[in-house]
């Protein structure tokens, strides 16, 4: 009797450690990715360049991966997103051009808190890097006006699962808020020639928090198939601004973006296995 109960102890736990080696597996591989493009409006100042507002049109692209990791219990996802956008704007009068690229990539880790079957909320933190440059061509001294920044944020999200009808929807509200980074940037009237080639540079790295770098970037999706296609529709308010060395600049971006998104998980054998809904990312 005894050798029997010893049997099955050993048999429940050999199965226990299988769904949970089961469990892992889904949530490695279970993979949302999605791409999207956008376009919209953008007001741009940097008073190093000018001390006017430019506006015009902005265009954006934006790629993101999600999945599940191993992370307390498994409860932890793993956000991959990365964004670009280039704005062409004018100045008031119309007589000045200013053009913007800057390249933006964020990877945040959310614990996902299940309140019920339809409703996620997640937070966590995140790293945030940035990259660019800002040119005027109507300057002849300082044309251009190079953009490299990066903090770490608070991340949250809110996915909410619902049906009208029998047509499903998904919709999503996410916000970051960078809390503490560096920034560099040119001292008031300094010239990058002073800092690259004379080596005159002085304090142009700067520490950036809340009191000199308040910006938060918010995004709200909604996803539905066509068909065999799931959709993606959405709104991104992108404020970024910040005042260091005594220069001010912001880049407010407001885009409508169009794409699809695609749900897999990555097989590495033969047989593919059905997927619990507590490890899938979104």
């Amino acid at each position: 009797m005894k050798k029997r109960l010893l049997t099955l102890w050993f048999a429940l736990l050999a199965c226990a450690g299988l769904g949970a080696q089961e469990d892992s597996l889904y949530a490695t591989r279970y993979v949302m990715r999605s791409f999207l493009f956008g376009a919209g409006h953008a007001n741009v100042l940097d008073t190093y360049l000018s001390p006017l507002e430019y506006e015009g049109p902005e265009v954006r692209l934006m790629y993101e991966n999600m999945r599940m990791t191993k992370l307390l219990g498994g409860n932890v996802s793993a956000q991959n997103l990365l964004q670009v956008n280039f704005s062409y704007t004018k100045n008031p009068a119309q007589t000045a051009r200013m053009y913007s690229g800057i390249i933006n990539w964020n990877y945040a880790l959310h614990y996902q808190f299940r309140i019920n079957e339809q409703l996620k909320i997640l937070a966590g933190p995140m790293l945030d890097l940035n990259g660019g440059c800002i040119y005027n061509e109507r300057n002849s001294n300082n044309p251009a006006q190079a953009k490299a920044y990066g903090s770490l944020a608070a991340s949250g999200m809110l996915i909410y699962k619902f049906r009208i009808k029998r047509y499903p929807f998904i919709l999503r509200y996410q916000a970051n808020l960078p809390l503490a980074g560096a920034m560099f940037s040119p001292e008031y009237g300094e010239s990058y020639y002073e800092i690259f080639s004379l080596g005159n540079g002085g304090k142009n790295v700067r520490f950036t928090s809340l009191h000199n770098n308040p910006s938060l970037r918010q995004m709200l999706t909604l996803d539905f198939p066509i068909n065999r296609i799931k959709m993606r529709i959405g709104y991104v308010c992108d404020i970024q601004q910040a005042k260091v060395n005594n220069l001010k600049t912001h880049v407010y971006s407001h885009n409508f973006m169009i794409g699809f998104v695609r749900n897999f998980y990555i097989l590495k054998g033969k047989n593919k296995l059905s997927m619990p809904n507590n490890v899938t990312p979104y």
